[in-house]
């Protein structure tokens, strides 16, 4: 079978979303005997380190604001010196910026994990990814052709065991008694993540259920840390609240919990849904798009209403008072759901199939 050659190209300067999946795909697809991916970054990208770590072919490109002719240009030479079939692009800012000749015989796929603006930045190329079937929906609606709209979903890595000393350290570390019931969330600390919602939301929840204590840990950093730090002093729970900071391995800490919370308040798919299915953990999620499509109610997690403190409280309250079981039983569907629809596996053949597919089209 041809080896297949790809570039793959962000624009950004976080690290989010995208940024960790474009690094999964990448490391994915380089394990395959039929394909080889390069990556196109800005020279700032914090995705810089862990790319070339994992043995990525490294480019630059400046890709600045507005009409960046000159990386126009140089991503189609780009294309020509690596000899690209397919490339792939992430957000809009690097799909805007690719325009390939029309005598090229590269297939441009824009890979997209949100509801974005199409006209300008999206429209001009041959195929689309969306990460949820309600994704896929809208574009068609937008007008792209359905038959070069492609539901291709995430997936997370399968996490590493901790060990019962690496626990031990860990709540000795966060001052985290051995019995506490432990609420668990991370992310970038920005409005739509919702974790003003939670902090509120836990200062309704019983500071005990059954005689344990009930502790939140939110992992992440963002511009809205002291605006979150001065909340919870605020409504008296910083007491009760752990603040672990960016957690480059989050492993121990999703393991050191009982129970995972996705505040957000907007999401199209949710990685942190399936990072927490991963790690064995019930999900309570709220009812973003992302959130209604993985979460079957009652089955596999359960869903509370967006930017609604009282009811997210109600439904972690109610589901910690359920006890050990059920948390379990909750979890388990979740990993399964997983297993069956998320797999590095199951996402890498969707790419690759796709990626023959419009290769074959083109030709």
């Amino acid at each position: 079978m041809a080896t297949i050659r790809s570039l793959h190209l962000i624009g950004s300067r976080q690290f989010g979303g995208a940024e960790n999946f474009l690094l999964r795909l990448v490391q994915a697809l380089a394990k395959l005997d039929d394909h080889h991916p390069e990556a196109a970054i800005r020279p700032q990208s914090p995705l810089r380190e862990p790319l070339a770590e994992a043995g990525i072919p490294l480019h630059f490109v400046p890709l600045r604001n507005g009409w960046d002719i000159p990386s126009v240009f140089k991503v189609r030479r780009l294309v020509r010196e690596t000899d690209a079939q397919i490339v792939q692009t992430y957000m809009g800012r690097g799909t805007r910026l690719t325009r390939l000749p029309k005598r090229s015989e590269a297939v441009h796929v824009a890979r997209l994990g949100g509801f974005y603006k199409i006209d300008g930045y999206y429209r001009h190329a041959h195929a689309w990814v969306g990460n949820t079937r309600g994704l896929c929906d809208y574009l068609v609606r937008e007008g792209l052709p359905a038959g070069r709209v492609f539901h291709i979903s995430n997936f997370v890595p399968m996490p590493r065991t901790s060990s019962e000393e690496e626990l031990a350290g860990l709540r000795q570390q966060l001052d985290i008694p051995e019995d506490a019931l432990v609420l668990f969330t991370l992310g970038r600390f920005i409005e739509i993540k919702g974790f003003d919602d939670l902090l509120r939301a836990f200062a309704k929840m019983p500071s005990e259920v059954d005689g344990r204590p009930v502790l939140l840990m939110i992992g992440g950093d963002g511009p809205l840390r002291e605006n979150l730090l001065s909340l919870a002093e605020e409504l008296r729970i910083a007491a009760r609240v752990r603040w672990p900071g960016w957690l480059k391995d989050p492993a121990r800490f999703f393991h050191a919990a009982n129970l995972f919370v996705c505040p957000s308040r907007v999401e199209t798919l949710g990685n942190v849904i399936l990072e927490g299915w991963a790690h064995g953990l019930p999900v309570v999620s709220t009812d973003t798009p992302g959130g209604k499509e993985l979460i079957v109610e009652g089955g596999n997690g359960l869903l509370a209403p967006r930017e609604n403190p009282g009811r997210l409280a109600a439904v972690c309250t109610d589901l910690l008072r359920q006890g050990d079981s059920i948390l379990a039983k909750l979890a388990s569907a979740g990993h399964d759901t997983l297993l069956r629809k998320h797999t590095e596996e199951a996402v890498v053949a969707g790419y690759q199939e796709m990626y023959r597919q419009l290769l074959q089209g083109r030709r």
